[in-house]
């Protein structure tokens, strides 16, 4: 029966030690700030780097991605979505949040540079080496103007290269940019127009021409803190560290040019 009754007291005295442990890290885990970030999909490999490296410095904070086209993240933000930070290369959907007053302007940062450059898929690459090839491809993909930037900026250098009647009726649209890149890299089309820095991400396919100055509008992937933020302060730390010389190193890595980081 003694015997019994230690066992009980032990079983408890076990339980009471555990509980104790677990309860430092319930805190830690309330105490903890969730950044939401809305970000184009070209972002994804350079900002899944830079969260990792920005978790390491500031635990306290968890950053979640939600990556997709310019057009439905803002589309989101009118919606109503909780976010804290917009970043993507849509300077229209940049000025429409600013005009409808859901974004706070002065943090409004033109943070990259990028260009549009023209991939084709492994098969073609000794038949479609410029822009002038189109006429020889089958299928090309772009993203679709509307929604995506990057199929914009496409479509413009497109018109300005005079080909934009002979190849849009074989043009396959797609709902981002990194789907471009997969249609180009799986074969199932010939060639495609993405950014420059989706091209780090590219598997088969290859880089054939980049598209002309003056082709298309200047490229500018900006960022701007949600006016419904409720993180306000530690959105502008996050947004400090993007513009650190720090996170411009990791951003050329992945092919974009860092405009802030130039100023500096």
């Amino acid at each position: 029966m003694k015997q019994r009754r230690i066992s009980h007291r032990a079983f408890l005295a076990a339980l009471m030690l555990l509980f104790c442990a677990a309860a430092p890290a319930t805190s830690r885990a309330a105490d903890k700030v969730a950044l939401q970030v809305l970000a184009g999909a070209g972002l994804k490999d350079a900002l899944n780097e830079l969260k990792t490296i920005y978790g390491k410095k500031t635990p306290a904070v968890e950053i979640r991605f939600s990556f997709a086209a310019s057009g439905i993240l803002r589309k989101q933000v009118e919606e109503g979505v909780p976010a804290d930070l917009f970043f993507t290369p849509g300077k229209k959907e940049m000025d429409e949040l600013q005009r409808q007053g859901l974004i706070i302007p002065e943090t409004r940062t033109d943070l990259l540079g990028n260009e549009i450059v023209l991939v084709t898929a492994q098969e073609k690459k000794a038949v479609i080496k410029s822009f002038g090839d189109l006429d020889k491809a089958q299928s090309i993909s772009i993203g679709l103007p509307e929604t995506v930037p990057a199929g914009k900026y496409a479509r413009e250098t497109l018109t300005s290269l005079g080909l934009w009647n002979k190849v849009k009726k074989r043009i396959l649209y797609a709902k981002d940019v990194r789907t471009v890149l997969a249609y180009v890299d799986s074969g199932n089309v010939d060639a495609g127009l993405v950014y420059r820095s989706d091209t780090a991400a590219m598997k088969s396919g290859t880089l054939v021409a980049v598209a002309p100055k003056g082709s298309h509008a200047p490229i500018h992937f900006s960022m701007a803190a949600l006016k419904a933020s409720k993180h306000r302060d530690a959105t502008r730390k996050f947004m400090e560290f993007l513009k650190s010389p720090e996170a411009g190193v990791v951003f050329a890595k992945y092919r974009f040019t860092p405009l802030f980081a130039k100023r500096s």
